[in-house]
């Protein structure tokens, strides 16, 4: 019997692409293993959206050719690099860029001399989530090409998934036990815009996803510019959709939002923000930043410092600029120093900090319902997840007491009782 082990980096995206690739060897046939010495075929599913993810992807790949198993290298950064990566790496028996996926299936046939290796499936994929969560990806690719973006030129162009499709798989995940699913692709509100009628498009899905009975529904990464008020509207009034908002915003500042490509305005965006929060004033909102933005100056910093001021997101990331070849903001002039870069970076991150802390006092004395997520035994606190955090790990921690004993994916009352920078501290209530 053979043993798989695969690695995934990057995204959540990537994840679902790996999962789809465990999918494809047999139940009973195969034994999936976290040992690289067990290893039969070591599969890494690389990230190479900017440097820092190329580097750990490289990283990766060195340490697993140590155990001298078969080494199947896929994902971002070998669809970007894969002539380079066979120069420098000629020890890893096979690369396999994104666009090769749908006959990825031969080839670990030949690296493992089996025919019972199945096309890759999103309808046959090895959740490797908590028993309780799970992804849902509807479209990849994206139309947007912002100029800092390589997603594009390695994902293609915005394609959605086929709405029937869709609608079996989470159907499968909820007849498996999950009970909350997180919607995700590369610019989720985009869904259907491809589709000769437009229709169905993310309203219609949800719709029908929210009619299906799972316990939460969240949405990630929102374009800021497609966000309408029928999917508001939607989203305030449904059964299980969360009042979270994660819509990357990547700055304040008209003059550099026109250089990134970006489709909406300072003014919109900041006008979306308090239409969501007058619609729904428990919502939760979530951003990212990038600092160091080629012709970055002081008034751009000035002016994203005013608008966090005015919004007080409740999570937020800050991206140092990553110069990546392929997109047009490579070739910007008027580049900004890195530690330049660092310096803004770290105000915009010390003003969250405070914001975040503000944010969090305010939800002492709230009750929060959610899934529990594990337990520590040292500190004898269970972990929450509410509609205030995603299951990425980006957002902050909800740690509460019981007297009970409770299991993974209970769904528990947690009376908030004190607040930290990023985390919540509570106690179960009945």
């Amino acid at each position: 019997m053979k043993k798989i082990g695969i690695v995934s980096l990057g995204c959540a995206k990537n994840l679902i692409d790996s999962e789809m690739m465990l999918g494809m060897f047999k139940d009973g046939d195969y034994i999936f293993t976290s040992s690289p010495e067990e290893a039969d075929l070591i599969i890494i599913n690389t990230c190479g959206f900017i440097e820092s993810a190329k580097k750990e992807a490289i990283e990766t790949i060195l340490e697993m050719e140590r155990y001298h198993k078969k080494l199947l290298v896929t994902g971002c950064l070998v669809t970007r690099y894969q002539k380079e990566l066979e120069v420098e790496m000629p020890e890893v028996d096979c690369y396999s860029p994104i666009s090769e996926y749908p006959s990825l299936h031969e080839k670990v046939k030949a690296m493992l001399d089996r025919d019972d290796i199945v096309q890759m499936d999103p309808l046959r994929r090895v959740v490797s989530t908590p028993s309780y969560s799970a992804y849902l990806r509807i479209s990849d690719g994206c139309n947007n090409f912002c100029s800092f973006c390589a997603i594009p030129y390695i994902r293609g162009r915005f394609v959605s998934r086929p709405y029937e499709e869709i609608i079996k798989e989470a159907k499968t995940l909820k007849e498996e036990g999950i009970k909350e699913i997180s919607i995700i692709s590369q610019d989720t509100t985009m869904y259907g815009v491809d589709f000769p009628s437009k229709h169905p498009n993310i309203v219609d899905l949800l719709k029908e996803l929210d009619d299906m009975g799972f316990y939460s529904i969240r949405l990630l990464y929102l374009y800021p510019g497609e966000i309408s008020d029928e999917l508001l509207n939607l989203i305030k009034d449904s059964k299980s959709i969360a009042h979270y908002f994660d819509i990357p915003i990547q700055c304040g500042s008209n003059h550099l939002l026109k250089k990134m490509n970006r489709h909406c305005t300072k003014e919109e965006t900041i006008a979306l923000f308090k239409k969501i929060k007058a619609m729904m004033p428990e919502a939760i909102l979530r951003t990212t930043l990038i600092s160091g933005f080629p012709d970055e100056n002081d008034d751009d910093q000035k002016e994203i410092i005013e608008m966090m001021n005015e919004i007080r997101f409740d999570h937020l990331g800050d991206f140092i600029y990553s110069r990546e070849k392929g997109t047009a903001s490579y070739k910007y002039k008027n580049q900004v120093p890195e530690e330049i870069k660092e310096k803004r970076r770290d105000e915009i991150l010390r003003l969250q900090k405070k914001i975040s802390y503000s944010n969090n006092k305010k939800q002492i004395g709230k009750v929060m319902e959610g899934i529990v997520t594990g337990y520590d035994p040292f500190t004898h606190r269970y972990n929450l997840r509410s509609y205030w955090n995603a299951p990425d790990d980006i957002d902050g921690r909800i740690e509460f007491t019981s007297s009970r004993c409770l299991k993974e994916g209970d769904i528990v009352k947690v009376k908030i009782t004190s607040a930290f920078i990023y985390d919540l501290m509570g106690e179960e209530v009945s």
